[in-house]
């Protein structure tokens, strides 16, 4: 007997991840033996470090396979508070931390935790979809804040911020290190976006997934300026640092009020993170740390020959980020030139028929939230986390004939 089922209306309310769908058109045509240069997903294809892999099954033998504390094991709550607050210039305690199945659990529980119904929460786009998402489904309200092109980086429109504050804004969602521009604020941009939160009351979800995969310079966390570890909840993951995507680890690090919710959270939701994960990730950051090296090395080479390649493309110029493994080349000339027009629909031709063509698989801009009335330009992401430098050099030459033909 068939049942009439109708989803909850708040499924409604839900979205996704649009980047997983084209990964679902790359295997559809790679089933058919086509060659696929995957710049499309954000996933690694460098092999978890050692050390680590060792010390999760040496932690399964030992029988740490239970349940254990929903906040996390205390060994790791205590590491990764001296971790991240010795990286950062600050102080956290076993009390600041709830380590996590993953970083994007994160993103929910915060909202959950400082977010009333109707209350209003700044976020970024383009930005990672879950943000706008969560905030949907947790009745909140979004409001969206972008970006402009400056003279070697993308920058936030802070004027834009500041004219969307109202008394209803709750919080704000700060992503520096920025997936998918790969961007960073600035000294006097991070300052600002701080005296923003401070003057308005605000909390802040610092999204610091890509913070240690970096090329040149040093990461800085809002965290750390005057006034702000009060009112901001850092969001780890493991899964960048030591190529560990598939393990689903990370932490909540912020203020005892908040954290305490989260924890609470965690008790609902999936009662604890995998018990020998947590030991292992305890080697992960405190063991040997030459495979996060040698991580950030691969990265480096390919995001270089990445970029050079891109901007020998006629009509496409792509900024050098010195964080975080994605580019988000300006391809307006590109695709105008070879007669798509202007705005989502055509983009997504455009990425089809490259697809389709070339093998070549990539994101568009509206992959990432959605497009502002100011946004007159277009772009596409490309990470080079997944794909190695002979099959970029090879796919980004098909791009060029295809592009330049």
């Amino acid at each position: 007997m068939s049942v009439n089922f109708k989803p909850a209306t708040r499924m409604s309310r839900l979205g996704t991840e649009t980047a997983f769908a084209v990964s679902a058109e790359c295997a559809a045509l790679a089933a058919k033996g086509r060659k696929v240069y995957p710049f499309n997903l954000g996933d690694m294809n460098i092999k978890t470090p050692q050390n680590i892999i060792d010390a999760a099954t040496k932690y399964m033998n030992a029988g740490k396979t239970g349940y254990c504390a929903s906040g996390g094991i205390a060994e790791l709550r205590e590491a990764l508070a001296e971790d991240v607050g010795n990286a950062r210039g600050l102080k956290y305690g076993i009390e600041n931390v709830a380590i996590q199945p993953g970083g994007k659990p994160i993103i929910g529980k915060f909202l959950m935790s400082v977010m009333n119904e109707g209350d209003e929460v700044l976020y970024p786009t383009p930005g990672y979809p879950i943000y706008e998402s969560q905030i949907e489904f947790h009745q909140g309200k979004g409001l969206p804040y972008g970006y402009t092109e400056g003279e070697k980086d993308f920058k936030i429109n802070l004027e834009q911020i500041e004219n969307l504050i109202t008394k209803k804004t709750r919080a704000l969602i700060y992503n520096n290190g920025q997936n998918p521009l790969s961007c960073e604020s600035d000294e006097k941009e991070m300052k600002q976006i701080a005296k923003l939160a401070i003057d308005h009351n605000l909390f802040v979800l610092s999204d610091e997934a890509y913070f240690d995969i970096r090329y040149s310079g040093k990461s800085k966390s809002i965290a750390s300026l005057p006034g702000m570890q009060e009112r901001t909840v850092i969001l780890y993951t493991f899964s960048k640092k030591f190529a560990m995507t598939g393990w689903r680890l990370g932490g909540a690090i912020g203020p005892k009020e908040i954290i305490d919710q989260i924890i609470k959270l965690n008790v609902n939701d999936e009662s604890c993170s995998p018990h020998f994960l947590q030991w292992a990730a305890i080697d992960a950051l405190k063991g040997d740390q030459s495979g996060h090296k040698e991580i950030v090395k691969v990265l480096k080479e390919r995001r270089d020959v990445a970029v050079r390649l891109l901007n020998d493309i006629d009509g496409i110029r792509c900024y050098k980020p010195e964080i975080a493994f994605y580019l988000f080349p300006n391809v307006t000339q590109a695709v105008h030139r070879l007669g798509y027009k202007k705005g989502k629909e055509e983009l997504a031709r455009f990425r089809v028929d490259v697809l389709q063509k070339t093998g070549v698989s990539f994101c568009t801009r509206d992959h990432f939230g959605k497009r502002l009335p100011t946004e007159d330009q277009e772009y596409i992401r490309m990470a080079f986390s997944g794909i190695n430098v002979d099959q970029i050099e090879e796919g980004l030459g098909k791009l060029k004939k295809f592009v330049e033909g």
